[in-house]
């Protein structure tokens, strides 16, 4: 198996913070996710690739492990197991100690002498356990001792503003299963969800692995969403501007009349109170909705009408 860094398919250093590991991580689901990149035929697994990464370096402890073990950070507990058992069972040979490199690729074993032999009754000196994840000893037939956890299972879920902005019921089939969930109002693209021993099968009666759902929310048409506030502009004519009126605006929940002051400026913003974006998980809670006035000034005027605008210009 190839090894993976899953810092550099980030683009992060392997200091980087969480803040970092996020911002990065959502920049990428945006730019190869496979509905948006229809003709590149190696974004679905730049996808994958961008996900399972994310997975790992955006929890801490799934972190330390792979920045100890590399792509194997799965196995890290019964690695450490292993271990444990060597050295009750009095194996020797270097302190009993496994030698396991942080670029994921190279494993060494510290057992000599006696303790090779001594190990469980394997005579090669490794357990099932390392043989099986490891490959010493293929074709023998061997199986491990314990179970393995099933593998992760990343997908994602496209979704238009408006149907993130309400609560309701997806279907869709992964793996071979059709599932409906429910999803509530207020996500927010790049958010990552997980549905518990929904992945792959475990083996050995190990546990299944679990599912983790990315969304991905296209750019509006009509609205930009900053965290729980939305953002939409408005085209007012240059008599509406100077003697005040009113004008149709867009939200969520419909259309509204807003009246306009006389005198408004070119950019001027309005805010609307609780006409923005659901907050996520607290029912009733909305932002708000900023209006950006955006003054388009005649460019077909009559000499009359010029005449006009030079006597106002005089004062």
């Amino acid at each position: 198996m190839a090894y993976i860094d899953y810092y550099k398919v980030l683009g992060v250093d392997k200091t980087a913070t969480q803040d970092e590991i996020k911002k990065a991580y959502r920049k990428l689901v945006r730019k190869y996710h496979p509905d948006l990149n229809p003709n590149d035929p190696t974004a679905k697994d730049k996808f994958q690739e961008i996900n399972e990464a994310n997975e790992v370096l955006s929890d801490p402890e799934k972190r330390k492990k792979y920045d100890a073990y590399g792509e194997n950070w799965k196995h890290a507990d019964e690695f450490e197991a292993q271990q444990q058992a060597y050295r009750a069972q009095g194996g020797t040979g270097n302190g009993g100690e496994y030698w396991y490199s942080t670029d994921g690729q190279h494993f060494t074993s510290g057992f000599g002498g006696e303790g090779m032999h001594g190990f469980g009754g394997n005579a090669s000196g490794f357990s099932d356990f390392f043989e099986e994840l490891f490959g010493h000893g293929a074709g023998r037939g061997r199986n491990a001792r314990g179970g393995f956890r099933g593998q992760d299972i990343e997908a994602s879920l496209q979704l238009s503003l408006r149907e993130a902005a309400t609560t309701h019921k997806q279907t869709f089939s992964i793996n071979g299963e059709t599932l409906r969930i429910t999803v509530p109002a207020g996500v927010a693209d790049g958010q990552v969800i997980k549905l518990k021993g929904h992945g792959g099968k475990g083996t050995n009666g190990g546990p299944d692995g679990d599912l983790y759902i990315t969304f991905v929310i296209p750019d509006d048409p009509v609205f930009k969403r900053k965290e729980n506030d939305l953002y939409t502009d408005v085209t007012i004519d240059l008599y509406t501007a100077v003697l005040g009126g009113e004008v149709t605006v867009n939200t969520l929940d419909g259309q509204v009349k807003l009246k306009v002051r006389p005198g408004t400026q070119n950019d001027a913003k309005v805010r609307l109170k609780g006409k923005g974006f659901p907050v996520y998980k607290q029912e009733g809670v909305t932002g708000d909705l900023i209006v950006t006035y955006h003054v388009t000034i005649p460019t077909t005027l009559t000499e009359k009408q010029k005449d006009l605008f030079r006597q106002l210009q005089q004062g």
